[in-house]
């Protein structure tokens, strides 16, 4: 995936999870930040940022910010690019098999999940993605806030398998240099706990890693995981 018209930015405040204070071209702006997660380890003041500018008559604010630089690499946090990107490789690699349907936002019991897809063997399988962007010394977690939807999307996947479909969390890790994905313990214990049931009740588990640049990214490859937590996440 690419992004048009990125600029080079430093951030300065974050007033509200929606908005940022950034300082763009030697001018101080507002800018939309695409993700209400806390981003604390990504987002202080000074830090080298990527915003994508806009034509500002037709939106309230003229930027969205859409990436981090964090030591030798950029770390994406635009929440909306999982989903996209997914579906781009979905197609590009055939994972599943030939498929004859892929519908995103699918309804299932009390829960949205992000694709519904069916194969040609045939298969039905429920896939939800969650976005990652918290790395430490290469280990990457879920979630950086507690989530009550996300444990309700888990127990969700449980009620799909035991209905006869197929259900698959995928963690997109929104950078390059991920070399292992924990469920964050310490930060949401519930979601970790429900993860691992998920997993031994057939919900099948995968973590990918992405070639991030200032204007692309792509999902690269499937790194490992260990759902028992670690490092400063476990």
């Amino acid at each position: 995936m690419k992004y048009e018209n990125i600029k080079s930015a430093l951030f300065l405040s974050r007033p509200n999870r929606f908005i940022a204070n950034i300082a763009v071209d030697g001018r101080e702006e507002v800018c939309h930040v695409k993700n209400t997660g806390r981003c604390r380890e990504l987002l202080y003041p000074g830090a080298e940022i990527f915003v994508q500018e806009f034509d500002s008559s037709k939106r309230k604010t003229k930027y969205d910010l859409i990436s981090v630089v964090k030591k030798d690499f950029i770390v994406n946090i635009d929440s909306q690019v999982p989903n996209k990107i997914f579906g781009e490789w979905l197609l590009k690699t055939k994972y599943f098999g030939e498929t004859v349907l892929v519908k995103p936002e699918c309804v299932y019991g009390k829960s949205r999940f992000d694709f519904y897809i069916e194969t040609k063997d045939p298969r039905k399988i429920f896939v939800e993605i969650k976005g990652v962007t918290l790395e430490q010394d290469g280990i990457c977690a879920f979630p950086d806030a507690p989530t009550d939807r996300g444990v309700k999307h888990l127990n969700e996947l449980i009620s799909c398998v035991q209905d006869g479909y197929e259900a698959y969390v995928f963690f997109v890790v929104q950078l390059q240099k991920a070399e292992l994905f924990v469920p964050n313990i310490k930060t949401h214990d519930l979601f970790a706990k429900t993860l691992k049931n998920a997993s031994n009740s057939g919900v099948v588990i995968k973590a990918v890693n992405c070639n991030v640049t200032k204007d692309t990214i792509d999902i690269d490859d499937f790194i490992e995981y260990n759902l028992d937590g670690g490092g400063v996440f476990g």
